[in-house]
């Protein structure tokens, strides 16, 4: 039976985070390859570190890299521009990370050819998966976008605080930074804040004094506007006397970034999906073109479980599924609904795959993914999010409500 009454903790980071810089960097080379060429292949991993991008990975797509392992005119040229790009809008242009002088290598290279024979479409063979794996997709009710309240809000903090850094609202901040949030649950429901916490990257001596400097009335500034930030995104009543509150718990962090840590593709899986509240297969999707089940499969498995609860069928969903490499249909689908169902899981796992086509590539046109809309997906969480006008964040649609209602009942 599950529990009732606890506490529950998530954490986010923000766009500025090193690991997080790695994300966009590798969703931005996914995103000009798919903006010369729908299907092209791309697994992009992005190292970052003092003043350093280094990229790595395997490639194919017209426009920009033919079979032959033969770059086109002006693709190196592009990459390197998207890249620093990427950082400019990001804000680094510190001594130790600054998108104008760091240094930058590009090792892509070739999709391997054994991959490509495993996963293309030939004769009557339907293209199969990019690699095998396990992948899940959860939802619940705690929220109107239907994610952990915990991750919601951890999310939303430091969003607002990006946007006041871009803004100019709060000059101090800098764009490293880390968010966490603990809520005590009653009766499986969010109630209030038991304990918050951000680390931001800031100006000089926005610090208590130390032996190496600081200013307690700057501290208090920057304290200050984290507390209001507590009080806007969480809802009226959750932060009281008795929360927890650290700001910059460690004192100085005005180095940060990739300076202060390297980054890599892929590190913050947690943060990128439910914060904890739901199993994860393991698998990253930055830098990942949506052939790779590791994206388009959690991305569905998403789209399933919101429409679920969308529908009313349960409070809390989770759905599974797994492949192998080179095959196309899914090895299984799993239903979870921790109890708060009103239709049973065996007749949504038979229900759902006749809704939408779970092999890579009836994922793909079913959330239309062969578009350049990745990069906005890096940072802030790949769930929660608004669907938009240009095809992003299609999997938070709840358009199969109706269909799902019809077909249980069936």
């Amino acid at each position: 039976m599950a529990r009732a009454n606890f506490l529950f903790t998530s954490e986010s980071v923000s766009e500025g985070h090193p690991d997080k810089v790695s994300d966009q960097i590798s969703d931005a080379v996914v995103d000009l390859f798919l903006s010369k060429d729908p299907q092209a292949r791309v697994a992009c991993e992005t190292l970052t570190t003092t003043n350093r991008v280094v990229l790595a990975g395997e490639v194919r797509g017209a426009g920009m890299i033919d079979t032959a392992g033969n770059w086109a005119p002006g693709a190196l040229e592009e990459i390197q521009t998207v890249v620093r790009e990427t950082v400019k809008r990001i804000g680094y242009e510190q001594d130790g990370f600054h998108w104008q002088n760091l240094s930058f290598e590009n090792h892509l290279h070739p999709q391997s050819a054994h991959i490509a024979q495993g996963v293309d479409a030939s004769g009557n063979k339907d293209e199969g998966a990019g690699d095998q794996g396990i992948m899940f997709g959860y939802a619940t009710d705690e929220t109107p976008d239907f994610m952990p309240a915990t991750l919601y809000y951890s999310h939303k903090i430091l969003e607002r605080m990006a946007a006041d850094r871009h803004s100019g609202k709060a000059p101090f901040l800098e764009p490293d930074a880390k968010s966490q949030v603990t809520l005590a649950y009653e009766n499986e429901i969010p109630v209030r804040a038991t304990a918050l916490v951000v680390s931001t990257q800031h100006a000089v001596d926005y610090c208590l004094p130390h032996s190496d400097g600081g200013d307690a009335a700057k501290y208090a500034e920057l304290r200050d506007y984290v507390m209001g930030v507590f009080r806007d995104v969480l809802p009226q009543g959750f932060v009281t006397d008795e929360t927890t509150i650290h700001v910059n718990p460690t004192g100085r962090f005005e180095i940060g970034g990739p300076d202060g840590d390297a980054g890599l593709t892929g590190r913050k899986i947690i943060v990128d999906t439910y914060g904890g509240a739901s199993p994860h297969g393991g698998g990253a999707f930055s830098g990942k073109d949506p052939t790779k089940v590791d994206r388009s499969a959690a991305y569905i498995t998403r789209y399933l479980a919101k429409n679920v609860v969308a529908a009313g069928l349960a409070r809390r969903c989770t759905i599974q599924l797994s492949y192998a490499i080179g095959v196309a249909e899914p090895l299984s689908v799993y239903v979870d609904l921790h109890g708060t169902g009103t239709v049973d899981e065996a007749k949504l796992e038979a229900v759902l795959p006749q809704l939408v086509r779970l092999t890579p590539r009836g994922i793909r046109e079913h959330l239309q993914l062969n578009r350049p809309i990745y990069q906005r997906t890096a940072a802030y969480g790949h769930f929660g999010r608004t669907p938009d006008a240009e095809g992003g964040f299609s999997w938070e649609k709840t358009d199969l409500v109706d269909a799902l209602k019809a077909a249980v009942q069936a």
